[in-house]
């Protein structure tokens, strides 16, 4: 099963990674307008930020695979109208940007529930392998994405890229067509039974981001991450091809990076993590070490190392994080605390493009990459002064729960193990029946010394009362 959900999932990154560049190519031929493309692209943006959180609720509603399939073959179905529409000659701003915001609908749809997919699919042992796999399958789809777009928009139209991506994301949904989970979610089956008002179980999610410090102030670091992301894929290229050698420079130092994310996420699953949280924090600070390298600016061999080794820890973080957050975070509320995860991310990596240009053109590139640097480093190394990450063995979790993720790594990696959604349901009642049982032993403690203590009394009179 593991293997087929990756494959479903490469093959829909790739088709994601078509769209952006074949839509741009598209929009320029059709009006070389930077007004229209500006429209276009917002018109997919708004409704995915608006809606994420929309997303969350449902994908703890519904079962994980079947949501995910119906935004498949949703966004499917909007990438071979507009493919149809361009090849056709009719091309429309107003249907091409209401084509665009069904596929923002559709992401903000699907993005909630691959977390809950991969937890009631893959055994909890190899969810670091799954999730490691999965990002080498997205690193390569956006690798290999905008090239494959402008190849068949330069050879044949634009609109056969939407078309290869409509085919890749009916691919996607053949595949999870495919996908029986091991354990019936617990909490679909809860959510069957028992459902809140839509407003109270958005609110309960965000009540359980607030629960785990450790997941809100790790996220706020990954905004700042993409904020300065943008930043840096705004004015990396400026330096490159004015301070560095030309555009060759950003070519070499862009695919540096590209190479090290893979090897990240390789690497990922074979090192032996004691503080998953705390390396995932150091990591994510690193990013500043390549913006300050642009800042200086360095020769272009050290931003070129700065940018492979920044990008190499985004490899080996990314899987981490999302292990750790499907092990810790409840199954029943995994949709909606990555929905806020996404929405922050999403939000901030637009605003850092949209910026840095502005602020360059007043005070010159390098302040605003210095500023960048140090809000990255501080930002997620922030979350390093909670005990919770720092510890070894963070609270809540028994050794078996971080398998594969550290030293309390099990044989689970390799063997069968009861997991999913379901598998949760029943480690919880598990830790919860400890729990009970844990309270008895106190509570008998407590009355044997009561026990003893009404002896004494007895034995020794106390003054002022009968013996």
């Amino acid at each position: 099963m593991m293997h087929r959900l990756v494959a479903g999932r490469a093959v829909a990154a790739l088709a994601t990674a078509l769209i952006p560049t074949a839509l741009t190519l598209a929009v320029i031929r059709a009006t070389g307008s930077a007004t229209d493309l500006g429209l276009v692209l917002a018109a997919e943006l708004v409704p995915l930020l608006l809606l994420l959180p929309v997303g969350g609720v449902l994908a703890d509603r519904i079962a994980p695979r079947r949501l995910a399939l119906v935004t498949d073959l949703a966004r499917c179905a909007a990438q071979l109208a507009i493919g149809v529409a361009l090849l056709a000659g009719h091309v429309s701003m107003p249907v091409l940007a209401g084509l665009a915001a069904l596929t923002g609908v559709a992401v903000a749809f699907g993005v909630p529930a691959v977390s809950p997919l991969v937890t009631s699919v893959v055994a909890e042992g190899d969810r670091l392998k799954a999730n490691a796999r999965i990002g080498v399958a997205t690193g390569v789809a956006q690798m290999a994405g905008p090239s494959i777009a402008g190849a068949l928009t330069l050879a044949v139209h634009p609109g056969w890229s939407f078309i290869v991506a409509a085919g890749l994301f009916a691919g996607s949904a053949l595949t999870l067509g495919g996908l029986r989970p091991q354990v019936q979610a617990a909490a679909v089956a809860s959510a069957q039974e028992v459902r809140a008002g839509f407003g109270a179980e958005l609110r309960e999610g965000w009540s359980e981001v607030k629960r785990h410090p450790w997941f809100l102030v790790s996220v706020l670091g990954h905004g700042v991450w993409h904020l300065a992301a943008g930043v840096l894929l705004t004015l990396g290229p400026l330096i490159a091809v004015s301070h560095l050698g030309g555009e060759t420079s950003w070519v070499v130092i862009a695919q540096a990076g590209s190479i090290g994310l893979i090897a990240g996420v390789f690497a990922a699953p074979r090192m032996r993590i004691r503080r998953p949280l705390a390396v995932a924090a150091i990591w994510a600070a690193s990013y500043g070490v390549p913006l300050a390298a642009f800042a200086i600016p360095a020769p272009i061999a050290v931003v070129a190392v700065a940018y492979f080794v920044a990008l190499f820890g985004l490899g080996v973080l990314s899987p981490i994080w999302e292990t750790v957050v499907q092990q810790r975070i409840p199954a029943e509320a995994l949709g909606r605390v990555g929905s806020f995860d996404a929405l922050i991310s999403y939000a901030a990596r637009p605003l850092g493009l949209a910026v840095a240009a502005p602020i360059a053109s007043v005070v010159g590139t390098r302040l605003p990459l210095l500023v960048a640097a140090v809000l990255v480093a501080v930002a997620n190394l922030a979350v390093l002064a909670l005990p919770d990450v720092r510890a070894r063995k963070p609270s809540g979790l028994r050794s078996e729960a971080v398998s594969g993720v550290g030293d309390e790594a099990t044989s689970g990696m390799n063997g069968e193990v009861v997991s999913g959604a379901g598998g949760e349901g029943v480690r919880a009642e598990g830790v919860r029946a400890e729990g009970v049982r844990a309270e008895g032993v106190r509570a008998e403690g407590v009355r044997r010394r009561v026990r003893r203590l009404r002896k004494s009394r007895r034995a020794v009179p106390v003054p002022g009362r009968p013996g």
